[in-house]
């Protein structure tokens, strides 16, 4: 029988794993833009211990092995901001990404105030764009970077749930 995959919050011990799975995992967008020099691939374990400690980081695990993270944090206006969302190659299409959207999107409405969420990816990213709009993600702007690549960014709102007569 097989293991199954637990999310769960990441911890200092995961910032290794979580740095080369986020290099694996960034090849095919760096292949894909023709530029290997993107943020993803070129940051340093220091970095990522940072944002460990300011930011909501996910994991995915399958046994002690992390398979897919995501990572975010709220800011001033309210806007649950998420980034690098990247699931294992072997672990891609079964639905872990989505996953760990939810569990980040939860973690971040259970910390305060939300009143949306946004991500952005490259236009060329078309299994990003489809993840994200099954995901109630819907596009509301594109920014050209380069010559190459535009990002696209989607937000999603966080709707409050209806207040009950009392």
């Amino acid at each position: 029988m097989g293991m199954s995959v637990n999310i769960s919050v990441a911890t200092e011990q995961d910032t290794e794993q979580i740095l080369k799975l986020q290099y694996l995992g960034y090849q095919s967008e760096a292949e894909l833009y023709g530029d290997w020099s993107i943020e993803p691939l070129t940051q340093t374990l220091e970095s990522l211990r940072a944002e460990l400690a300011d930011r909501h980081v996910v994991v995915a695990r399958l046994g002690d092995e992390v398979v897919g993270t995501v990572r975010g944090w709220v800011d001033e206006d309210g806007v649950g901001r998420i980034s690098r969302l990247v699931v294992h190659p072997r672990m891609q299409r079964h639905g872990l990404g989505g996953r760990l959207l939810r569990a980040l999107e939860e973690r971040m409405l259970a910390d305060g105030p939300v009143r949306a969420f946004q991500l952005f990816t490259g236009h060329r990213s078309l299994g990003n764009l489809r993840l994200y709009a099954g995901q109630g993600y819907e596009q509301t702007g594109v920014r050209q970077v380069s010559r190459e690549l535009s990002y696209v960014t989607l937000e999603k709102p966080v709707h409050e749930p209806l207040a009950t007569a009392v």
